[in-house]
């Protein structure tokens, strides 16, 4: 039977001995972890395979078992993100800035870690590594909770993350796992304010809404990505097919793949059909973009108000016909998620004003959404996607997993 208080308590007592390691310390921990990975694939691989079975036997869909599936690759790619973790600064002890009072009081802000991460994620068991390199690299304990689909996934990666701190000398407590699917465990979970410190949760709408209404420990809102391109006049609109290729379809299943793409009215009747001839998905359309892709033989129907608000997760693909900047600024700000947001233009004018006016965590100038990722901004395998605007927002990487307290040194300095 899972006892999370017991869970929680362990965690408290690893997070008080991670925050005291050097930087060297928590180096080696991450390189016998990646290490392992790799040591340990075949029997890694093996229990991925027994939740792939389940989930077919379940009747998931592709996008879902795209996101469940590791293959030595994938595997060998996850041991490679640990490694790129151990070469990134370490946050902890860095000063971030300071001052000295009038009194002769020195004050520093010292960067520290959080303390005891709970994360709740659903099928992505790369995940479970990511999230535990970099906690431990910023001296943090985590309690992970994956869903069902990733139940024999999840436990072996723990095994094998546990493995490895023990030959490190560090506390297995520094990563657990929730293994149990009872989903009461869930709520239970969200309670446990006494010994976590933050949630995140990864996952759909319906996740983030459950931790937002049941959690009384402070939760990160993120990773839902309604991802809109603008495609203005003046793009180049060769150039501009490739980025929109790339931002569809290049992995459908992520958070930052695009979903609606706006095309300014003046150049629709010849940018679709090109656009229809290079990226043969199936298209939802508004009533203009709907005439100009049915004469060019695409796959299409009308969008609808539902499909407006959707995380396609796979190469289905909004279209909308807009008058000008103004129109799909005002599109976004009712349907974006404030995830990752884009224009193509040539027009610098219209550039600043798109980023300056659209309200997102990412926004891009003439690319493509799909860089909103950890390892993309340089910054390691993230943690999550935050689209909320307190403490963290967009990729969270290291920093992300710190606070800071206030450091006062004096010389017997009283108040006056």
């Amino acid at each position: 039977m899972t006892n999370l208080t017991e869970m929680g308590k362990a965690a408290r007592l690893a997070a008080f001995e991670l925050s005291q390691l050097s930087t060297a310390e928590k180096n080696q921990a991450l390189q016998i972890i990646a290490e392992q990975l790799e040591e340990q694939q075949q029997r890694i691989l093996a229990e991925n395979q027994k939740d792939i079975e389940q989930a077919k036997l379940n009747g998931i869909n592709e996008a879902i078992i795209d996101r469940l599936l590791l293959t030595p690759e994938r595997l060998k790619g996850i041991a490679n993100d640990v490694r790129h973790v151990i070469s990134l600064a370490d946050p902890v002890s860095e000063i971030i800035d300071g001052r000295t009072l009038d009194s002769g009081l020195k004050l520093e802000r010292l960067r520290v870690p959080v303390g005891v991460i709970g994360t709740i994620y659903e099928a992505r068991p790369n995940v479970t590594i990511d999230v535990a390199s970099l906690c431990l690299k910023t001296g943090n304990a985590v309690i992970l909770r994956g869903g069902k689909e990733t139940q024999h996934s999840n436990k072996i990666l723990v095994d094998v993350v546990q493995t490895a701190l023990a030959k490190a000398g560090l506390p297995k407590a520094a990563v657990q796992a929730i293994t149990d699917p009872d989903r009461n465990l869930v709520m239970e979970f969200l309670k446990l304010d006494r010994y976590i410190d933050m949630i995140i949760p990864r996952g759909g709408a319906g996740l983030h809404e459950l931790c937002k209404q049941h959690s009384t420990i402070p939760v990160i809102v993120g990773g839902i990505g309604v991802c809109h391109t603008f495609v203005e006049q003046s793009a180049d609109q060769n150039r501009a097919i490739s980025v929109i290729v790339n931002a569809k379809t290049q992995r459908p299943s992520t958070c930052n793949t695009l979903e609606t793409l706006l095309v300014q009215e003046s150049i629709a009747d010849s940018f679709l059909p090109k656009l229809a001839a290079q990226l043969p998905v199936k298209y939802f359309a508004d009533s203009t973009a709907l005439a100009i892709l049915q004469r060019a033989n695409a796959c299409v129907e009308p969008v609808t108000e539902d499909a407006l608000r959707k995380e396609w997760l796979c190469t289905n693909l909004n279209v909308l016909v807009v008058k000008d900047i103004q129109a799909a600024v005002e599109h976004i700000r009712e349907y974006g998620t404030q995830h990752s947001e884009a224009i193509l233009t040539e027009n610098q004018g219209l550039a600043r004003q798109f980023v300056a006016q659209v309200d997102a965590a990412s926004v891009y100038v003439n690319a493509s959404t799909r860089f909103t990722d950890g390892g993309q901004f340089g910054l390691g395998a993230e943690v999550a996607v935050s689209t909320q605007k307190l403490h963290a927002r967009g990729p969270m990487g290291l920093e992300a997993l710190t606070t800071y307290k206030w450091v006062g040194t004096g010389d017997y300095t009283v108040r006056a």
